[in-house]
């Protein structure tokens, strides 16, 4: 019998599993999940017809799978993928905006 996904709750920090409390840090095994069921409801995974090969380190294999707790070269794949495709872009885009607001800009936060 298959498992039911969990529901993700999006978060400010990305999505994480609903059901572990905000306090307690998530195993490397329900990151790993919690990002393939990201991409799968934001419609990423649909329609395998992709086909993608490449020649890379052994070592490189075998620690990111000791990291991440996934056997499958085909899995490890799609995590790096999904990890890629799902970044936040708030980090590119503050950097990007440096500099254009108006330094003279009166903000008034410390007024009452």
């Amino acid at each position: 019998m298959a498992k039911s996904p969990r529901k993700l709750k999006e978060t400010r920090a990305g999505y994480r599993a609903a059901r572990r409390p905000p306090d307690e840090p998530a195993t490397e095994r329900e990151l790993v999940n919690d990002v393939i069921q990201a991409a799968a409801q934001s419609g990423l995974l649909e329609g395998k017809g992709a086909r993608i090969s490449g020649r890379v380190s052994p070592a490189l294999i075998k620690q990111a799978k000791r990291m991440t707790g996934i056997d499958s070269d085909t899995r490890l794949i799609v995590y790096a993928l999904a990890t890629i495709a799902l970044e936040d872009p708030f980090p590119k885009a503050f950097i990007e905006s440096r500099g254009t607001v108006d330094p003279t800009l009166k903000l008034d936060f410390f007024e009452y």
